[in-house]
């Protein structure tokens, strides 16, 4: 172990950040747009990925349901990971495939004008797939967060946020400080003297 390779790693990250930001800034401001129209509209946020991106939308879904800060008591926002309830990710695996997790809890949960957001590195997730096109089928508005090809979700989905790298630890770190920023963007703009 050497502290060029930490330096090395986070350097890359870095760049990657601002590359990040030069890219995927108009997107970034659609999607906030696109979220805060529909939670203005009685609408609600529903959340999925794979692994870390699993993690990610459970992450995210607490920052929208609790508070990014403390000291800012605004109301909740409603938002629902769909990769928590091990008992129906189970049973709908079982059931029906593992391809049909999400999309089966976009039909039972989802309303025209709620907001899907799927996160997939590849972009090639076939489960996040079959849930936006579910979500199309039921009115629901799409955000991708996917790695620079965009694969087969970005073409499905209204707004795609596509990191630019092929690097699937930094598309990651990526996702997240969007996702981050995705929130205080809807939180100033939903609750600004909170």
């Amino acid at each position: 172990m050497n502290t060029d390779r930490v330096r090395a790693y986070l350097h890359e990250m870095s760049d990657l950040a601002r590359r990040t930001a030069d890219a995927c800034a108009d997107d970034i401001v659609d999607a906030a747009e696109l979220l805060v129209d529909a939670l203005r509209e009685g609408g609600k946020i529903l959340l999925c990925g794979n692994g870390g991106s699993a993690a990610d939308s459970q992450h995210l879904a607490a920052e929208f349901v609790g508070t990014l800060t403390i000291g800012n008591q605004r109301p909740a926002i409603p938002a629902i990971a769909l990769t928590t309830d091990t008992s129906i990710l189970t049973a709908i695996a079982n059931d029906f495939g593992f391809e049909g997790v999400f999309a089966r809890q976009v039909e039972a949960l989802g309303r025209p004008g709620d907001v899907l957001i799927g996160i997939s590195t590849s972009g090639n997730s076939e489960d996040i797939m079959r849930a936006f096109g579910q979500a199309a089928a039921q009115s629901l508005q799409t955000i991708a967060l996917t790695g620079q090809s965009g694969g087969r979700l970005a073409p499905m989905a209204n707004v795609a946020i596509r990191i630019p790298s092929t690097e699937t630890s930094h598309i990651q770190e990526c996702h997240i400080a969007i996702g981050q920023l995705l929130a205080f963007m809807v939180e100033g703009a939903l609750y600004p003297s909170a």
